[in-house]
């Protein structure tokens, strides 16, 4: 999944931290960093953070449950 525009950047990887199964970032290049590990929470910020903003990351969650964590936070936070 595409997210846009993310304003509360503390508040998604507390919705990260929070799933309970893998979520992984996919950079422009096809890697995947594990979004879990706080390393590379720091090397996506470092990477896509721009006047206070995120402005595109892709996600990729493999429990339904944390899917429906991330859309939710999508609607309610961005």
């Amino acid at each position: 999944m595409k997210v846009t525009n993310i304003e509360n950047i503390k508040g998604l990887f507390d919705t990260i931290d929070s799933c309970t199964g893998r979520v992984e970032l996919v950079t422009d290049e096809g890697d995947r960093l594990n979004l879990k590990s706080k390393l590379s929470q720091y090397v996506s910020l470092a990477e896509a953070f721009s006047g206070g903003q995120i402005k595109e990351l892709e996600l990729v969650a493999y429990d339904p449950a944390d899917i429906k964590k991330l859309l939710q936070f999508m609607v309610d936070n961005k």
